[in-house]
């Protein structure tokens, strides 16, 4: 075999390598304006899974979960949803929590996707929040796979109050890890995007603001809320959606969720959607019959589980 016959084959291993780790391909990435943009300027659309909360669906939590929905689901991002109030949540068992996360973070990084630590709660619990991205910041601050979601779902504070708590958990984070991406809430179930758009945090580069949408439930009203926003110069990231109704539960509306998937795409939007658990509700897309560990088959996907995989598939062709 002459030298140029051996070097080839070996150029086309490593591109296929690359092509199928999107952090190999994308990098660091930041925020331009309202885009994501990886370490070229090139704009990047991340779609993906959430796990559901880890304290009810700890046994998602894994290695095995994270390969499967990166080779076969075709995700190009995964989010650990920890629970922080429930029982078995942060709050009461910091530890168990902390566990169930680094192990979905872990696995993230070592399959070269990207990851989103969320802070799942509804109420504002500052102190908390700060210790525990100081943590977070801490241990994998210099791995370019992590975004941090500092709030999931603010549901009756007001923007001045989500802003002042969003702020001091920045600076947390800030003081640690200096540009990875962080995802701000916004008021009523991150709905109301139009507030931050006119008052949006000041002082720190590379933040979005998250968007969640059931599509049963939230139309054109609220796509049309989000262009707003936009056009204000606001970046956002729909960290959280469905095609039910915003209980969780419901049928399908295939009809409003792909016209919410042709909204995303056109705006290139990054998308995860929720969420990968096997509670009896149509958001879960696993049945209980799913192993742990991912190797899941059509028998083991609800009808929810099957159309988002075929989303996936469809949009992350090389994730």
């Amino acid at each position: 075999m002459t030298r140029l016959s051996f070097i080839i084959p070996l150029f086309f291993l490593a591109a296929m390598t690359t092509q199928g780790q999107p952090v190999k391909t994308h990098g660091a990435l930041h925020v331009e304006g309202t885009r994501l943009v990886d370490k070229k300027g090139k704009t990047v659309v991340l779609r993906g899974m959430s796990f559901g909360w880890h304290n009810w669906w700890p046994r998602f939590y894994n290695a095995g979960a994270v390969k499967w929905l990166h080779d076969d689901w075709k995700c190009s991002v995964v989010r650990a949803a920890m629970g922080v109030e429930p029982d078995r949540g942060y709050i009461k068992d910091s530890t168990g929590s902390i566990a169930s996360v680094k192990a979905v973070v872990d696995a993230a990084i070592q399959e070269g996707i990207y990851v989103i630590i969320d802070w799942h709660s509804h109420n504002i619990k500052l102190n908390e929040a700060k210790i525990f991205f100081s943590r977070m910041a801490a241990q994998y601050g210099r791995y370019p796979n992590v975004i941090y979601e500092i709030f999931n779902e603010p549901d009756y504070e007001t923007w001045p109050e989500v802003k002042a708590y969003s702020e001091e958990v920045i600076k947390t984070i800030r003081a640690i890890d200096p540009d990875n991406i962080i995802l701000v809430g916004s008021p009523k179930w991150d709905q109301d995007i139009d507030l931050p758009a006119t008052d949006p945090i000041k002082g720190y580069a590379n933040l979005m603001y998250t968007v969640h949408f059931y599509a049963a439930t939230h139309k054109q009203w609220l796509r049309d809320k989000t262009t707003e926003a936009i056009k204000k110069g606001l970046p956002v990231f729909i960290s959280e959606c469905a095609g039910m109704e915003a209980s969780g539960n419901g049928p399908l509306n295939y009809e409003e969720w792909q016209k919410w998937i042709d909204w995303m795409e056109a705006n290139q939007l990054s998308w995860i959607t929720w969420s990968v658990s096997d509670k009896d509700e149509t958001c879960s897309v696993l049945k209980t019959s799913a192993a742990s560990d991912g190797g899941w088959t059509q028998k083991d996907l609800k009808e929810s589980g099957v159309k988002i995989r075929e989303f996936l598939r469809k949009y992350n062709e090389n994730p």
